[in-house]
């Protein structure tokens, strides 16, 4: 006899079940995923949020939502996810910023971090001479129009290269001058500039940012609200592991996370660090900010996709 069709509520009640005997794996891999034909995601149940604020980049589900940036954003919220960060979002026409950030709007969503400045090939925030400062200063104001533009609270500042010609503590005065006068211009419009210190040994050799308490120091000097820190937690599993206490000792300075595992830097359950126990200590913690999703896909295709969020659901049981 030829074995009936689950039904839409057969299968909820089964990963009920299933999450009831199996815990957050079960749950994860049992996610149902509804995709029309040809690409863009289509709801038939939107699934349970996380507890903390996760958030993917475009491009990460594009193979079950299609290349659509609003499909994408549809697709992460039948997910259950509540955030979105893109870094290239200063780059992106005016027209496609206000659409992202209707969408978003529409679908409860909360924008994340874009990237104000990131210079990976030469000194920036270490110089002490005015034509730099006035160039951040600039580059500060475009980003203020655009965090208006998307709703967006935070955005990301990577320091730059340290100088090889000069001592390393006038570096570091250079930095938190440079910071204050751009933390004026974003504490008028409630913009919060985050510092992602970034490992210097496998990914961006030559930075003068690296460590979080080298941020903790920078970010009490500049004494703002709209200058804290960006914990890359992937990076710092490279630069200085010590995770859980380097949060807590830093705490009152990190205003965001982001996260991958290591080494690969895929999704969280690829590597060594326990983000089961990571997530779960930031969450007592009281932590109500976003979590950046900044890591590629362990496996191609859906299958990979489906990974992530598995990855996830089996990493935000508490």
């Amino acid at each position: 006899m030829q074995k009936p069709k689950t039904t839409p509520d057969e299968v909820s009640t089964s990963i009920n079940r299933r999450r009831f005997i199996g815990g957050g794996v079960a749950l994860a891999a049992a996610l149902p995923f509804s995709m029309a034909s040809g690409g863009g995601a289509t709801a038939q149940k939107r699934q349970k949020t996380f507890n903390l604020k996760y958030a993917p980049h475009f491009g990460m589900f594009k193979e079950h939502a299609g290349p659509d940036l609003i499909d994408q954003l549809k697709f992460m919220a039948e997910q259950g996810f509540t955030a979105l960060e893109d870094n290239g979002m200063m780059g992106r026409d005016v027209a496609m910023q206000e659409k992202i950030a209707s969408t978003m709007s529409n679908l409860g969503m909360t924008m994340g971090v874009f990237v104000t400045h990131a210079e990976f090939g030469k000194t920036t925030f270490v110089n002490g001479d005015k034509e730099t400062r006035d160039m951040l200063i600039a580059q500060v104001k475009k980003a203020v129009e655009v965090a208006k533009r998307v709703n967006a609270k935070w955005t990301t500042v990577v320091p730059g290269q340290f100088n090889t010609r000069l001592e390393w503590d006038y570096q570091t005065a250079n930095c938190i001058e440079n910071l204050k006068w751009c933390a004026d211009v974003c504490e008028k419009a409630g913009l919060i500039m985050v510092l992602e210190p970034l490992n210097p040994w496998r990914d961006h050799p030559g930075l003068f940012l690296t460590k979080i308490p080298q941020a903790y120091q920078i970010c009490k000097a500049v004494d703002s609200p709209s200058c804290k820190i960006l914990n890359d937690l992937y990076h710092q599993q490279i630069t200085e592991g010590n995770l859980i206490p380097n949060i807590d000792k830093a705490w009152d300075e990190i205003a965001y996370f982001q996260v991958g595992d290591n080494p690969g830097r895929k999704e969280p359950t690829t590597g060594e660090i326990n983000y089961l126990n990571v997530f779960r200590h930031i969450h007592s913690k009281g932590f109500t900010g976003i979590v950046g999703m900044e890591h590629g896909n362990s496996k191609p295709g859906k299958a990979g996709e489906q990974a992530v969020i598995a990855a996830y659901r089996a990493c935000d049981r508490f």
